[in-house]
């Protein structure tokens, strides 16, 4: 009893002291609202900045568009700034817009629309919900948008959470953030206090929604003392770099990164090389840095595409590696669930040439070291390919192209990640492998890297293009949606429809491999493990 009224006076003191830094008029409880909202009408909800009114998908209320922080075109290149706070009701509608960014070209994954704004006014979040102001404490899973650390926004259907409410009684959230170099441009070494945050300031937006998320959940039916981060590709980076992050602790509980690792980030000197050759782009010199507060955004945007952005260890906001040499000890306590798909350079490489599907043996070194040179070191990809047909004597030379440029490229971090967690010991972690093979094309893609995100969400209609159509998709769906629930639930992804799925540790290496049926196996592919075991990875981006 006692203990759960600390927890609870703790609750009121961090919901008081961030009242405080969002200075607000007349905030009162928010008991305030009208009751019942799910019942009557639009739902309403009152977070610390002011009162949302959203919309019901059958009984799950959904809010798009909250701002979590103000307009970042006031805070360019600084860490972000509490929203400031509205009067009356502000609805909660339509996703707020993406981060400035170049757009991407369709195809295997569905894209934002094109309708869909682009402002430095980017700091907003969408919350579903089964509940509002009903003290069920629910698991809260927030979500970060992959895209590297370049682009992309939660904008899409894909990451609709009604079907994770209705399935798991969860409260999931999904964020965007500053991207490219409005997010990770480091100007630390050209100015004073307003660049200090720069190389990071992407990664204090998500920081800042998670405290946002810390304050109001309560209010939407959530826990904020059981918060999962989850993420894909960039996404599960980012959760990664969270791990790492000083003022990120204490403000999630579990984390699960698919396909999408952060061993290290960018070292100042090359963010500082970054950040000369933009200023050059832009006319600008060292002396004259502060001047790019002042750039349009439109013209920042096409300087930043010919860069790639990364968090950078700055010994401030970031003041170690995420996972080099070891796992942060920041978070040796909160359990995770880390994974890759079985074929992830399929669409990642082959998404954009196709003749890779159409190798010949002649053709596979000369393209595959091409491909994944800066991951194979001192390898002589004639080697590899040598030592990939006598593991797998049946597979083609674009079979041999993907399985060894997935290994050396998309794999190997995760790998390295998972061991270096099980050597720290703390909480457990739990790894897997998606092996389920799309249908889609003609089974062209095999397993590919984004299929696990249809799957994890439950929303095998809007992953169409990725999973196809029929019963083995939702079949999929059903396993994988259940399995990131309980882990949300409990810090255990056990479920009835798993085989018992052990901690990993280093004498066995137990991985879970989704496919139909599941199952669990010791050590999978180790022999391509131990094929690059020996090469230095080093972080894509850094």
């Amino acid at each position: 009893m006692g203990g759960r009224t600390l927890r609870l006076s703790a609750r009121i003191l961090l919901a008081a002291a961030f009242v405080a830094a969002y200075p607000t008029r007349g905030w009162t409880a928010a008991a305030s609202v009208e009751e019942p909202a799910m019942a009557k009408g639009p739902p309403m909800a009152r977070t610390a900045a002011g009162v949302v009114r959203g919309r019901l998908d059958g009984a799950v209320a959904v809010f798009k568009g909250i701002p979590y922080g103000d307009d970042t075109a006031r805070h360019r290149f600084a860490a972000p700034a509490p929203p400031v706070p509205w009067e009356g009701v502000r609805d909660a509608l339509e996703f707020g817009p993406m981060a400035p960014q170049m757009r991407a070209r369709g195809g295997f994954y569905p894209l934002p629309r094109e309708s869909e704004p682009i402002s430095e006014d980017c700091l907003h979040l969408n919350v579903w919900t089964p509940g509002l102001r009903d003290r069920r404490l629910r698991p809260v899973m927030v979500w970060f948008h992959g895209g590297g650390y370049n682009g992309w926004s939660s904008n899409i259907d894909l990451y609709d959470g009604v079907r994770l409410c209705r399935r798991g009684d969860v409260v999931v959230v999904t964020v965007n953030h500053r991207l490219n170099g409005f997010g990770f441009l480091y100007l630390a070494e050209f100015g004073g206090a307003q660049f200090a945050d720069s190389g990071n300031a992407g990664m204090l937006d998500l920081v800042l929604a998670l405290k946002w998320v810390r304050t109001n959940i309560a209010e939407f039916g959530g826990d904020p003392d059981n918060v999962t981060i989850f993420g894909q590709s960039g996404g599960g980076a980012k959760c990664a770099t969270l791990m790492a992050m000083p003022s990120a602790r204490g403000l999630f509980h579990r984390v699960i990164t698919e396909s999408g690792q952060q061993l290290t980030g960018r070292r100042p000197e090359n963010g500082t090389a970054t950040a000369r050759s933009v200023l050059a782009a832009l006319g600008l010199t060292a002396a004259r840095a502060a001047e790019i507060e002042n750039v349009p955004m439109e013209k920042l945007i096409q300087v930043f595409r010919r860069e790639a952005f990364a968090p950078v260890t700055d010994g401030r906001s970031l003041p170690r590696d995420p996972f080099d040499p070891d796992a942060s000890p920041l978070s040796k306590d909160i359990p995770m669930m880390i994974g890759n798909t079985h074929d992830e350079t399929t669409y990642l490489i082959g998404g954009g040439d196709s003749s890779l599907f159409n190798l010949t043996w002649e053709q596979l070194p000369a393209r595959l070291g091409k491909a994944v040179q800066a991951f194979m070191g001192s390898l002589d990809p004639a080697d590899v390919v040598a030592e990939y047909r006598r593991l797998y004597p049946e597979y083609s030379p674009s079979d041999v192209f993907f399985a060894a440029s997935t290994a050396a490229r998309s794999w190997k971090g995760m790998v390295i990640e998972s061991e270096r967690r099980a050597r720290q010991g703390g909480a457990p972690t739990y790894v897997y492998e998606l092996d389920w093979r799309t249908p889609v094309d003609g089974g062209k893609w095999r397993a590919p890297h984004t299929l696990d995100i249809p799957l994890s969400f439950d929303n095998v209609s809007y992953g169409s293009s990725m999973v196809g159509q029929g019963p083995r998709a939702q079949a999929m769906a059903d396993i994988m949606s259940d399995c990131w629930i309980a882990f949300a639930r409990t810090g255990n992804p056990d479920t009835e429809a798993l085989p018992h799925w052990p901690r990993f540790e280093l004498a066995r290496r137990p991985t879970m491999i989704f496919d139909l049926p599941p199952h669990l196996e010791n050590d999978p592919r180790g022999a391509e493990r131990r094929l690059f075991a020996p090469i230095v990875y080093v972080q894509p981006g850094t």
